[in-house]
């Protein structure tokens, strides 16, 4: 094959490298107010302008005129930030107090994740790829969306997957899209089949279904920053520190896996001692961290890389589409009651495991908007899609990169 000789090359240092994710940023959210599907479909402001900046170094390499390098070390940095404070969501405490529902919810999550890999790894064999091509069009990028496929998709490539994060992003991309359309469809068949109406039941732990704010959400300010940036940075230094003794032993885990073990011990142990921890500012420093590491993940991307992978991907997903449906349809509602209240989380569920939680909240919303309130449904789903999921699904992922790697 010719050797390709570009016209122009550059390599951004770290500083230029932020700066263009926060332009890039700013770019998606200006793009995301003015596209009206974009919205619909909440499709991340990074993810937007990320992929902006990425259509347009593929214009530059196939006519071989421009072609740009970064420094990964930030986005390595802030995937760490991120991925600890998934740490501190994981309450066995709010597990407990959301009762048998949102456990049984979780296992029903569980159960879609193994499955989602299994049928990604069959097929990728089907076709006779590399394993890990299903992970990365598994619970990468469906039940983890953007944020566990721009993490994982370099740990796949470290593992053999050529590519591995361009086609994570894409298939969580699709994911996004996927999930919105298929709730409805399968939420109105479970409520034809099964003649059902909303009860309208209300539910213990109200401020939770209403979303009312805590004082701290009213109130933050440096202080409380300051202490969510501390104890993010020490269980950071501190799971380094198990991840290097393990590594001692020749045990290879991710660099992610030890600072959100320890944000999670940490967490529990603050629960259990009654100790306040400043939650909702570890939750915006979590969220910057991840929107700033999307940002930088997508427009790094090489589109070039999924040309050979067009067709196997596209089936993998629209056969991971039917499985969703089908499990939302035949599990999630019979596990959840098959009543109204389940036949609304498994729409819900859809738009979760395919997507994201937002996706699932506009999937509830929609459908409850046209055949009744279900604020068990609005309980359940968000609790198990913000505090339990991505631990979870990090964890699984983790053990399935171990065997298949």
């Amino acid at each position: 094959m010719q050797e390709q000789h570009i016209l122009f090359t550059y390599t951004f240092g770290m500083q230029e490298t932020l700066a263009i994710a926060v332009v890039l940023l700013l770019l998606g959210r200006l793009v995301k107010r003015y596209i009206s599907v974009l919205r619909r479909f909440y499709i991340p402001a990074p993810v937007i302008g990320g992929i902006i900046f990425s259509c347009l170094t593929l214009v530059g390499h196939n006519l071989q005129l421009f072609e740009f390098s970064f420094d990964q070390s930030l986005k390595n940095l802030l995937m760490l930030a991120f991925f600890t404070t998934i740490g501190f969501a994981a309450s066995f405490k709010m597990l407990i107090r959301g009762g048998i529902s949102v456990s049984i919810f979780l296992l029903c999550a569980i159960i879609l994740i193994c499955i989602q890999n299994c049928v990604g790894v069959g097929m990728s064999l089907l076709f006779d790829l590399n394993p890990l091509m299903g992970l990365a069009a598994g619970s990468i990028a469906l039940t983890g969306g953007h944020g566990t496929a721009a993490a994982f998709g370099p740990e796949l490539v470290k593992s053999g997957l050529e590519g591995g994060l361009t086609v994570s992003v894409a298939a969580a991309t699709y994911g996004l899209v996927a999930g919105c359309m298929i709730g409805g469809p399968v939420g109105k068949r479970l409520l034809n089949h099964y003649k059902l109406v909303s009860k309208d039941k209300s539910v213990e732990n109200q401020d939770i279904v209403e979303g009312k704010l805590t004082p701290e959400q009213k109130n933050i300010d440096e202080l409380l920053l300051f202490k969510a940036v501390t104890y993010i940075i020490i269980c950071m230094g501190i799971g380094h520190f198990i991840i290097l003794g393990i590594s001692s032993l020749g045990i290879v885990l991710p660099a992610y896996l030890g600072p959100m073990m320890v944000a999670a011990a940490v967490r529990n142990f603050m629960d259990l001692s009654k100790k306040p921890l400043p939650l909702h500012s570890i939750n915006v420093v979590g969220n910057i961290s991840l929107q700033l590491f999307l940002a930088i993940a997508l427009m790094t991307l090489n589109l070039w890389e999924l040309a050979a992978l067009a067709v196997p991907l596209v089936t993998i997903l629209l056969v991971q589409t039917l499985v969703m449906a089908l499990f939302a349809y035949y599990v999630t509602f019979n596990m959840m009651g098959r009543d109204y209240d389940a036949a609304v989380i498994a729409t819900g569920h859809c738009g979760f495991g395919m997507g994201a939680t937002p996706n699932a909240m506009a999937n509830m919303e929609t459908f409850t908007g046209a055949n009744g309130d279900s604020p068990k449904a609005f309980f359940v789903v968000p609790i198990v899609g913000a505090l339990f999921i991505d631990f979870v699904n990090a964890t699984i992922l983790t053990i399935f990169i171990g065997v298949l790697g």
